[in-house]
């Protein structure tokens, strides 16, 4: 009998190409898909994203199995790799479409959300701004969006923004990795 289970975080941390290379590495986490979410824009498109004026935030969906990691673990690596202390900033990014967001799939997931950002606001020297919303509808951004990382990895963004982050991650949950 199978007893898998899976479940979904969707996860906003700034440009959804550093979030996605991270996941994609860690155990218990299936699947990682780019995209969109918390606009008003159906269907919209990179270019509208980029405007900054759909209200959609750059996330990614990650459909992971909760017996091998934990959402609360995901949370942890998530807070680990972009600045929630920064509004609609990441780095160099600037614009709503960058923000630190958490969109929950269930109860469970809200009050999970709150309590690590509670414990995180004890680290960060900064307030917290993280977004915690209901997730709404998830766009699946262009073709050329997944995976991004793992098929440009010498493109420039990739080995001076990406590359850093992942490196960041291998070090701190290398317990939580693919083998």
């Amino acid at each position: 009998m199978n007893t898998t289970s899976t479940e979904f975080a969707t996860l906003g941390g700034g440009c959804f190409w550093c979030t996605e290379a991270v996941f994609q590495q860690i155990r218990g986490v299936s699947k990682v898909e780019s995209g969109y979410a918390g606009g008003s824009v159906h269907q919209p498109s990179y270019e509208q994203i980029c405007t900054g004026r759909t209200g959609h935030a750059e996330v990614v969906r990650l459909t992971f199995d909760p017996a091998v990691v934990s959402y609360h673990d995901l949370l942890q690596i998530f807070f680990t790799i972009h600045d929630p202390t920064t509004l609609n900033r990441q780095g160099n990014d600037a614009g709503t479409q960058y923000r630190s967001v958490i969109f929950f799939h269930d109860e469970q997931q809200q009050a999970t959300a709150r309590q690590v950002v509670a414990d995180m606001a004890k680290v960060w020297d900064d307030p917290i701004v993280t977004e915690i919303s209901p997730a709404p509808v998830f766009y699946l951004a262009e073709a050329y969006h997944q995976n991004y990382y793992r098929q440009n990895p010498q493109q420039g963004y990739c080995s001076f923004v990406v590359a850093p982050k992942v490196a960041k991650a291998r070090k701190l949950f290398a317990s939580k990795l693919i083998a």
